[in-house]
């Protein structure tokens, strides 16, 4: 543990600062489009084009930030159950995969926190309602199976594409792309969050605990089995490295892994 902490402090740190500059992205559209007092959200007022409002900006900046010099080298997982199928996958040392999830945690309640401490007034807004992801109105069976289901359904694309030659560049892309779907088409059955440290990052401010247990299990469980599902197919081979945007001039610490259990 204290080797893990003293040699890769700089990448845990990457996914922490990375995950408090996407809820504070997140946070800012929701507030601008969503808040009466945003004169944006008097001209976007239909629900939908609300959603792809947000789902564009959400997506925008996952891609900045998988591109960014901080993504090349943490890998840019920014989301505990990736980096929990990228364990099941051998890719990422268990020690290093514990840090990254509290890391992870510690950025999306950092994030929602200076939005909340920043901009209390428009985040504890009822229609903004600090950005917390809750049920739609098809009830919790149907948000568990949602979130399971593009939490899979990413996972699945995201090893698909960083694995292969030809179209690993542009993981980040159709990362972004997918989520910027999601966000459009899946939110109003589960509020789109696929990540427990983003939902509980939004969760802890207002103390919206509504159906916590949703967004702790399905989006860790799809991709563990999206993980397991690419295993069968490709063998642990199949998977060649944690990082979302491999191929740059950033120290990678999954490699070393690999070179250590070689």
């Amino acid at each position: 543990m204290r080797t893990a902490l003293q040699r890769h402090w700089p990448e845990y740190l990457m996914e922490a600062a990375s995950l408090g500059l996407l809820m504070i992205s997140l946070c800012s559209v929701v507030i601008l489009v969503g808040h009466p007092a945003s004169s944006l959200s008097q001209v976007v007022s239909d629900p939908l084009q609300r959603r792809i409002v947000i789902g564009i900006v959400v997506g925008l900046t996952i891609i900045a930030l998988i591109y960014s010099p901080w993504g090349k080298q943490s890998g840019a997982h920014l989301n505990p159950a990736v980096t929990l199928a990228f364990w099941r996958a051998g890719k990422i040392a268990p020690w290093d995969a514990g840090f990254y999830v509290v890391a992870q945690f510690v950025g999306g309640m950092a994030g929602a926190w200076i939005m909340a401490t920043l901009l209390h007034g428009f985040m504890a807004h009822p229609a903004v309602n600090y950005v917390a992801t809750a049920p739609g109105a098809s009830g919790v069976g149907v948000a568990w199976l949602a979130e399971c289901a593009i939490s899979f359904v990413l996972m699945l694309v995201l090893l698909t594409a960083s694995n292969t030659p030809h179209l690993a560049r542009y993981t980040g892309l159709f990362v972004g792309a997918l989520l910027t779907i999601f966000i459009i088409v899946e939110a109003p059955l589960s509020g789109m969050s696929m990540n427990p440290a983003r939902t509980f990052g939004s969760a802890l401010p207002g103390q919206l605990w509504t159906a916590l247990w949703i967004y702790f299990t399905a989006p860790p469980l799809g991709m563990l089995m999206a993980a397991q599902v690419y295993l069968w197919r490709n063998g642990q081979h199949g998977v060649a490295c944690a990082k979302l945007h491999h191929h740059n001039d950033k120290r990678c610490i999954f490699c070393e892994h690999h070179r250590q259990k070689a």
